[in-house]
């Protein structure tokens, strides 16, 4: 398992107070050495979980699985003991979730939300008593609150696997003469550097197997709009993009290819969070996926306990906490070895996804990330050291925010 502590400009000071047990009442999640929320009984604990979607929304769909997984493990009835917000807001209606969920006895409350994690930290200093997990933000490690983590996975090792899966079928269909253009499409939600990264680890996978493979990526600016991402997966592919990738969390994208390619049309689609084979059966080639259950036992186990909360928690191929789904028909002969060494390597360590002799900014290698043009995005924190980026590992949230060569943004806002 891997704990991480975020390293940010005032690391010292911060790791001081978080060591520091939990919350004296008078200052909210500001604590005295010493205390803690209270160890509950699995019998007895009462978890909230509040999602910016519900189970018709792949995202928010993959944390109820993995939850409800972690549930089953350690005892917990899902059914009594269990309590959803769905479809809430990145405003002050997640403050107000987070307090309902509080007052009716929640030990630990999750969000799922980038946009989430300011009214969930209001909460968190309101209630120092109750344990609160934010999902994709990087707040907690400068917050002061010990009863407040912040929690992500290493999916850009999912991505990068994914796009070795793409840059197969990209291969065989330039080796067939299908294609003679290897131009790859991705459909975003937000230029954050969360979806950022994303793409990044994803293109980096293609460029393993097609090293002159180039990327148009669009974005949506909503995680979840179907309609909206079939139209950027078509505007895509009305450009000569051959395979779609996604950081959205709808079925749009892979529909919309599976739609093209019925049609006649060359085509082909990588997915995220759930496997699309069941809305893309010939298009979905697979998804980069998350297995929240790794991270969700692990932090309802400090509940549990009554531990101490570390700010940051990720988790990656090493625990098993990313995957890609099955693999779908249309793959190029030699896909399933191709996975497994690269998972194989980047477990062992031998293979970095963001190694910097692998991609350039404006021509140039990138090696560093402590300077005066780069102080807005990495706030003085050195994230390249060995010849590659140290992704999830200063802090659970992406951080990777270059913009590389090779890879064209459309739409940004």
């Amino acid at each position: 398992m891997k704990k991480i502590i975020a390293l940010m400009m005032a690391l010292v000071m911060v790791f001081a107070l978080a060591a520091c047990g939990a919350p004296a009442a008078d200052e909210g999640g500001k604590t005295d050495e010493g205390t803690a929320p209270a160890a509950v009984s699995a019998e007895n604990i009462k978890i909230g979980v509040i999602l910016i979607g519900d189970e018709n929304e792949g995202y928010s769909y993959a944390h109820m699985e993995g939850i409800e997984a972690a549930c089953k493990a350690l005892g917990i009835d899902k059914e009594s003991q269990l309590i959803y917000k769905f479809s809430v807001l990145e405003d002050e209606s997640c403050y107000d979730a987070a307090v309902d969920l509080a007052e009716n006895g929640c030990n630990i409350i999750f969000a799922n939300s980038f946009g989430h994690e300011p009214h969930l930290m209001q909460a968190a200093e309101e209630y120092p008593d109750i344990y609160f997990c934010h999902a994709t933000g990087y707040q907690a490690a400068t917050s002061e609150l010990t009863n407040f983590c912040n929690y992500f996975t290493d999916i850009y090792e999912s991505r990068y696997v994914s796009g070795v899966v793409a840059g197969l079928k990209l291969k065989e269909l330039m080796d067939k003469g299908t294609v003679t253009d290897p131009y790859i499409g991705y459909v975003g939600a937000y230029p954050y550097a969360e979806v950022v990264s994303g793409y990044t680890a994803f293109f980096l996978g293609i460029r393993s197997i097609v090293p002159e493979a180039h990327m148009d990526v669009t974005y949506t600016n909503e995680w979840f709009n179907i309609a909206a991402e079939g139209e950027a997966a078509n505007m895509l592919m009305s450009r000569g993009c051959v395979i779609i990738g996604q950081h959205a969390d709808s079925t749009g994208a892979p529909a919309a290819v599976q739609a093209a390619l019925d049609g006649g049309k060359v085509a082909y689609s990588v997915g995220y969070n759930v496997d699309m084979l069941s809305v893309a059966p010939d298009a979905a080639l697979t998804s980069a996926q998350n297995n929240w259950v790794v991270t969700y036992e692990a932090l309802i186990k400090v509940a549990l306990e009554g531990g101490k909360l570390d700010t940051d928690y990720s988790f990656g191929y090493a625990d098993d906490a990313v995957q890609i789904s099955a693999l779908g028909a249309s793959c190029a002969e030699g896909t399933q070895k191709a996975v497994d060494d690269a998972i194989a390597a980047i477990k062992d360590g031998s293979l970095h996804v963001f190694d910097t002799s692998k991609w350039t900014v404006n021509g140039e290698t990138v090696t560093t990330t402590v300077s005066d043009d780069l102080a807005e995005t990495y706030h003085g924190v050195e994230y390249i050291t060995d010849g590659y980026f140290h992704e999830s590992e200063s802090a659970s949230a992406p951080a990777f925010a270059f913009r590389i060569d090779g890879i064209t943004e459309l739409k940004k806002s």
